[in-house]
């Protein structure tokens, strides 16, 4: 697929409106592009808009709980109808956004331990599932149809400038 010159100055709007939202509700809490801990649930609540797609994925085997948990801490009232695509549905947390209403779709590989609860989700109808896939199938998706707004990525390290490092086998 061609990105027109109009797509690319769309997606610089939206991600120069995203991180002026931020800068503008972290204020001093934003140095650089790092924000301190306590900031995270303000900065997700600056940069999220309804219906967004978002990735939330940890490094290697780890599950993104802390990511996770300041997702079921938004107010449902400000960030809701999320679209989440992740690879594996680990931790509690990945359906409680669900529950809460941040969340309403899900494209998703493996449930594991949350298979129950992700059933009862979707016979009530508080979750709409796009598609179970393959991980590769998953992460191929990424680039072609279900490319996120926003990524939420743990990482083993990470510097002031941005670049994560997610560990050796990532």
């Amino acid at each position: 697929m061609d990105m027109t010159s109009q797509d690319w100055n769309g997606r610089a709007r939206n991600r120069a409106g995203r991180l002026a939202r931020a800068a503008q509700a972290l204020g001093p809490a934003l140095r650089g592009k790092c924000v301190t801990t306590q900031a995270v649930g303000t900065l997700l609540t600056a940069v999220l808009e309804p219906g967004d797609r978002v990735c939330l994925e940890g490094n290697n085997q780890k599950q993104a709980d802390f990511l996770a948990q300041a997702l079921v801490g938004l107010d449902p009232a400000q960030v809701h109808d999320l679209h989440m695509v992740q690879s594996v549905l680990a931790l509690p947390e990945h359906l409680d956004v669900f529950e809460r209403g941040i969340a309403s779709r899900l494209d998703f590989s493996f449930a594991g331990p949350q298979g129950g609860r992700l059933a009862k989700l979707v016979a009530a109808g508080r979750l709409n599932i796009g598609a179970i896939h393959t991980y590769l199938e998953l992460f191929a998706r990424y680039f072609v149809d279900l490319t996120p707004k926003v990524a939420l990525v743990a990482a083993q390290a990470a510097d002031a400038e941005g670049n994560l490092y997610t560990g050796p086998n990532t």
